[in-house]
C-alpha cells in the first residue's frame, strides 16, 4: 500500500474504447465525476476528491465482447483486456464497509464503455481494520472452544437439509457426537421455519450436545444458522449462548454487509459465515468480484469461517480457484491485525479430497465439511469420521493413503466408496 491515506482497487476489464478512457470513466463514476460537468466540480475538488487512475497493462485484444449490452465505438474499434488500478481517498467514505463496496463495486459494472469488468484484490488503509470488528474468535479461538489443534476439524452438515424436527435433528446429532465429529452446521437453508423452529432446534440439539459432551468429555461445536433481520439474529445468538452452543451462522449475501456487521458488534460467538449465492457474484470470468477481494470485506466485518468450497467439488469452480480463495482467508489483511479467518472446505468431500488439499494448501488451519463422507460410510458415522482423521493424519505425514489403508479398515472401506 503506497498511500496509507488512499484505497485501491484492482480490476480486469474488457471495453471496445481506449482502455485509458475507459478507466477513466470508471473512476469519474465512482467518485466525483458524471457525464457531464456539473456546477461546484471544480478543480480544487477533484484534486481533493476524485479517483484516480493507479495503473493500466494491456493485456489482449479479443474477437468478441464477452457481456451483452456493452457500447462499442463508431469505428468498430479492437475489444481489449486490461487490468486497471484505481484509487480513492480515505476521506471520500471513511472506513466504512458498506460504503467501500458502494465505491469499489458499484455502478462501474453497468457501464456502457466494458463489456467485462471485475474486482481482483482491495489493498485498504489500516484505519478500517481499527474501525471495524475483525474475527474476535477466528482460528485459535475456535480451535479453543472445539478442543482440535494441531489438525483440522472434521465437520459435516444436517443433512436432510429441511424437513427434521427439532427432535429429529437432535437425535441426528447424538449420532455424530458419538461418532467423534469435531463440527456440525444447519444448512443454510434452515433457518426458523414452521416445520423446525430455530428455538426448539437449539434447546433440543444443546441439550444433546452437553449430555454427550459431559459423557466424553468432548464438547461439539454446532454453528446454528441464525440469518434474518437483525433483531431476529441478536435474539437468537442470544439464545444459543445462554443455551451453551459455541458457533451461529449466517449467509452473508441474505443479510449483507450492515445486517453482519451489527450481528458481528452484538456477538460472543463464532461467527460461520456462509457464501451461497457466491456463484452469481463470480461465475462468468468477466464479471463481479473475485473471492480474494470479496473475502476482505467479511473478514473485516467480523467472520472467524469463510466457506471456500473443496477440491473436485460439486460447483463449478476450479480447484485452483478453491486453494486461492483459502490461502486468501489464511493471509493477514494488515500487519498490526492479522485478521485470519479459518476456511472452511465443503462440497463433495471426501478422504479422496484430502492429500491434493493438504499439499496444496500446506496448513491443517481449516474445517474440513463432509456430508455424504462422513453419514454415507458403509460402516457408519463413526466409521466416516474415523476415515477422514486417518487420511490427514496420513496426508500430513506423507504417508500415501492406499498403503495406510491396509491397517486402518474406516480408511479402506472409506476409499473404496464412489467419488
Amino acid at each position: 500500500m503506497a498511500d496509507p491515506s488512499r484505497i485501491e482497487a484492482d480490476y480486469l476489464i474488457e471495453t471496445g474504447f481506449d482502455p485509458r478512457a475507459a478507466a477513466e470513466a470508471m473512476a469519474g463514476e465512482q467518485s466525483s465525476g458524471t457525464f457531464l460537468p456539473v456546477p461546484g466540480e471544480t478543480a480544487a475538488l477533484k484534486a481533493r476528491a476524485a479517483a484516480r487512475v493507479e495503473a493500466i497493462a494491456v493485456l489482449e485484444t479479443i474477437a468478441a465482447p464477452s457481456l451483452p449490452g456493452a457500447r462499442l465505438p463508431a469505428d468498430g474499434g479492437a475489444i481489449r483486456r486490461a487490468f486497471v488500478t484505481l484509487s480513492w481517498p480515505l476521506d471520500n467514505l471513511g472506513p466504512s464497509l458498506p460504503n467501500l463496496v458502494a465505491t469499489v463495486a458499484g455502478n462501474l459494472f453497468e457501464l456502457g464503455q466494458f463489456s467485462g469488468l471485475r474486482l481482483r484484490d482491495l489493498r485498504l488503509p489500516a484505519a478500517f481494520a481499527a474501525a471495524n470488528p475483525g474475527p474476535r474468535f477466528g482460528i485459535e479461538g475456535t480451535r479453543r472452544l472445539a478442543g482440535v489443534f494441531a489438525r483440522p476439524l472434521i465437520g459435516t452438515i444436517v443433512k436432510p437439509s429441511v424437513g427434521l424436527s427439532p427432535a429429529e435433528t437432535a437425535s441426528l446429532v447424538r449420532t455424530l457426537c458419538r461418532a467423534g465429529i469435531d463440527f456440525i452446521k444447519d444448512d443454510e437453508l434452515q433457518a426458523d421455519g414452521p416445520h423446525c423452529p430455530f428455538a426448539e432446534r437449539v434447546r433440543a440439539v444443546m441439550t444433546v450436545i452437553e449430555d454427550e459432551a459431559a459423557r466424553s468429555g468432548k464438547k461439539v461445536m454446532f454453528a446454528f444458522n441464525l440469518t434474518g433481520e437483525v433483531d431476529e439474529m441478536r435474539r437468537r445468538h442470544d439464545l444459543v449462548r445462554e443455551s451453551g452452543g459455541t458457533a451461529v451462522m449466517a449467509s452473508l449475501n441474505s443479510v449483507g454487509v450492515a445486517g453482519f456487521l451489527a450481528l458481528s458488534r452484538h456477538s460472543a460467538l463464532p461467527l460461520h459465515a456462509h457464501r451461497n449465492g457466491w456463484g452469481a457474484l463470480s461465475r462468468h470470468p468477466l464479471l463481479g468480484w473475485s473471492y480474494v477481494a470479496w473475502q476482505k470485506i467479511w473478514r473485516l466485518a467480523g467472520a472467524d469461517h469463510l466457506h471456500v468450497n473443496g477440491l473436485a467439488n460439486k460447483f463449478s469452480e476450479s480447484d485452483e480457484s478453491v486453494i486461492a480463495s483459502a490461502r486468501a482467508c489464511l493471509t493477514p489483511l494488515f500487519e498490526a491485525a492479522p485478521a485470519l479467518a479459518m476456511p472452511v472446505f465443503s462440497s463433495g468431500q471426501t478422504v479422496h479430497q484430502v492429500p491434493a488439499t493438504w499439499a496444496a494448501l500446506g496448513s491443517a488451519d481449516l474445517i474440513f465439511a463432509a456430508g455424504g463422507g462422513v453419514m454415507a460410510h458403509p460402516g457408519g458415522p463413526a466409521e466416516g469420521v474415523a476415515a477422514l482423521r486417518a487420511a490427514w493424519d496420513c496426508a500430513m505425514a506423507g504417508t500415501p493413503l492406499a498403503a495406510a489403508a491396509r491397517t486402518r479398515p474406516a480408511l479402506a472401506a472409506a476409499l473404496e466408496m464412489a467419488r
